[in-house]
């Protein structure tokens, strides 16, 4: 392992609510870091607990939504680093992401602000590469002063300045803390997603040109998620584009799984936008 000096100018933030089944891992992969900040949502388990005795500092803010709360996080909290790297409690550094970081933040020649990771999911052990999750690339390392996010649920990032990608990835464990934890959190998103959808569906779709955007994959999945509002069937569409055109089906019984767990997830958003059109209108369910 390479002397911490290498990459302590790097921050870390970990967003928590709950985590200490999933805490622990997840600070041991960052410990090259001398500045972890957990931004915990006032945790009633041993989060806060497992946080302090592993040396991070501890922010408590009570959650509204995925955009204002990692908001307020860049806009409010001291960072010791010009550079942040953002973490869910669920995902693993491996070395490798550590090291090329490291590279990243010592190279001031690059001119970038802001850098996208992939990551690899994992699912009953297994690392769920086909179904249309992969690759993604997602903002995780950037400086503070020059993002922010949009969007209730899944926030989209605003770069100011330019962005660079990282060629190693991180693990993300979702399921770690069992079906029942994973139906609680996607419930939630559910609600969230269903208003995104109405405004969206309102407003009007615009961004065409995003639906063939191949080179930028992260407007491209926007400008799909936004049409799909618009779409009949979602649910089945969405499991027959994941497990038959994405080759879910690779994946084995966990492919199988998987995809039909994202379809539940997707009716339960079709579900909610019904029930808040009829509420709006003053009717029941």
């Amino acid at each position: 392992m390479p002397a911490k000096e290498s990459i302590m100018s790097v921050s870390v933030l970990i967003l928590t609510l709950n985590e200490e089944l999933n805490l622990p891992n997840c600070l041991e992969s960052v410990q090259w870091s001398d500045d972890i900040v957990v931004l915990d949502s006032f945790s009633t388990d041993r989060t806060v607990e497992i946080a302090k005795s592993a040396g991070a500092r501890v922010v408590q803010r009570r959650f509204d939504n995925w955009a204002a709360h990692q908001n307020w996080a860049v806009q409010n909290i001291q960072f010791k680093h010009p550079w942040v790297y953002y973490s869910d409690a669920d995902e693993i550094v491996p070395p490798e992401l550590r090291d090329e970081m490291g590279t990243v933040a010592r190279d001031a020649s690059a001119g970038h602000v802001a850098y996208r990771v992939r990551y690899k999911n994992f699912f009953c052990d297994r690392w769920i590469r086909h179904c249309g999750i992969y690759p993604v690339w997602v903002l995780r390392l950037f400086r503070p002063d020059k993002v922010h996010w949009e969007r209730l649920v899944n926030p989209v990032p605003v770069v100011q300045g330019s962005e660079g990608r990282l060629e190693n990835h991180f693990h993300h464990f979702s399921f770690n803390k069992g079906y029942e934890a994973w139906f609680e959190k996607h419930n939630k998103y559910s609600s969230q997603e269903a208003e995104e959808g109405l405004r969206t569906i309102q407003e009007g779709f615009s961004d065409w040109v995003g639906l063939f955007s191949f080179r930028d994959g992260s407007r491209r999945r926007r400008a799909l998620k936004e049409l799909s509002f618009r779409l009949p069937f979602r649910p089945t569409l969405r499991f027959l584009y994941m497990y038959f055109l994405c080759l879910g089906f690779l994946d084995g019984r966990e492919g199988l799984t998987y995809c039909r767990l994202l379809s539940i997830y997707e009716y339960l958003i079709v579900l909610k936008m019904k029930e808040l059109r009829r509420r709006e209108r003053g009717l029941s369910i």
